[in-house]
């Protein structure tokens, strides 16, 4: 009988073992700064502060062979994401070149990531000097707004060449489908959209993710948001009040979906605080609604990013039933509402944002 329990006892430690997800590795140039360890649906968080840059993290349960996870430097926002389509993930990498890993040992959906990672970085690189730039441009400047927006404007078109390239080339990788809806969904027309999905191999095509993105295109067919409703919900703010977005009828409201835990949302976020602080005494105002499940994560994430307009949620991560009713499948989103409750204009990132609100609140 002891042998009998002995031998359980191993079998399920062995089952225990292959369960999780391992991932481990070294930053140089990186100690004493904080690195984040993020599952997509926020399920798993996890961080350490790095000493001699060595790193370990492990998942509680076993993920599924296409699930996403995030490392983030604390100092740097853009995340290095990776595949769990291997029970062990070893990233060697620098802080000076992050999120491009200097190798990483995965499956060939991780390697494929890091490719992603690679053919970007000179897109991450424009990025952050036209965030530098932005910040030192006077907003009474109108030539020099002008001349800003036509770089940035370039800059889509970098992305737009950079993403399209890697997609063709890629079309059985996780990474063109992560890259086409956080980096070209909003850039392309919806046909040239749909027309590099259908360049996707039909294994892909057919994934949890392609098909995601597949029924977003079939639901952007049928229903352009930008001439819809906007429909009403109610959701608790951080002291536990009830907001409804109906409340703020009358005003421009940008309604802005984003979370704690997802990088490309913090990286996006002083550009929503700058637009704010500009346009909020024009009748202007948002509405931050988090997908997280952890109310401090949540808190934290407000008061770091120093995001002042209201904040809601019912954290339910993924679950959130706004994001259900305005079918987000990929954060950041935004959607735009005028005074009469009307969307107006969705997905409004980096200079956009301030665009459109200059345009209409003039």
């Amino acid at each position: 009988m002891k042998m009998i329990a002995s031998l359980m006892l191993c079998m399920a430690a062995n089952f225990a073992a292959q369960a999780q997800l391992t991932v481990n590795g070294k930053i140089a140039a990186a100690e004493g700064q904080t690195l984040y360890f993020f599952s997509e649906d926020g399920s798993t968080r996890d961080s350490a502060v790095l000493g001699n840059g060595q790193f370990s993290f492990t998942t509680q349960s076993k993920p599924k062979a296409d699930d996403l996870f995030a490392l983030i430097l604390k100092e740097q926002q853009y995340p290095l994401v990776l595949v769990a389509d291997k029970p062990e993930i070893t990233v060697q990498a620098t802080a000076a070149d992050w999120p491009v890993a200097t190798s990483v040992k995965g499956g060939q959906q991780t390697l494929w990531m890091q490719e992603y990672h690679k053919a970007f970085k000179p897109v991450l690189s424009r990025l952050r000097e036209l965030n530098t730039e932005a910040k030192s441009i006077d907003p009474d400047n109108e030539e020099a707004k002008a001349a800003f927006r036509e770089k940035a404007g370039k800059f889509d078109e970098m992305v737009v060449a950079t993403g399209t390239d890697f997609v063709k080339k890629h079309p059985s990788a996780q990474a063109s489908l992560f890259l086409m809806y956080g980096d070209l969904r909003d850039r392309v027309s919806l046909g040239e959209f749909e027309r590099l999905y259908g360049g996707l191999d039909a294994g892909l095509r057919n994934s949890r993710f392609g098909k995601n993105i597949g029924a977003d295109i079939a639901a952007r067919k049928k229903e352009k948001a930008e001439t819809g409703i906007a429909k009403d919900f109610e959701q608790k703010d951080p002291s536990g009040k009830m907001v409804k977005l109906s409340s703020f009828r009358g005003k421009y409201v940008l309604i802005d979906f984003w979370a704690s835990w997802c990088g490309p949302c913090r990286a996006e976020n002083p550009n929503v605080v700058k637009a704010y602080n500009k346009f909020k005494d024009k009748n202007f105002t948002i509405l931050g609604v988090s997908l997280d499940q952890s109310r401090q994560d949540w808190l934290d994430a407000i008061k770091e990013d120093q995001l002042t307009w209201t904040q809601v949620s019912d954290l339910k991560g993924w679950n959130n039933e706004a994001a259900a009713l305005y079918r987000v499948r990929g954060i950041p989103q935004n959607f735009l509402v005028d005074p009469q409750g009307n969307i107006v204009a969705s997905n409004l990132r980096g200079s956009a944002l301030e665009q459109k609100l200059a345009e209409i609140l003039r």
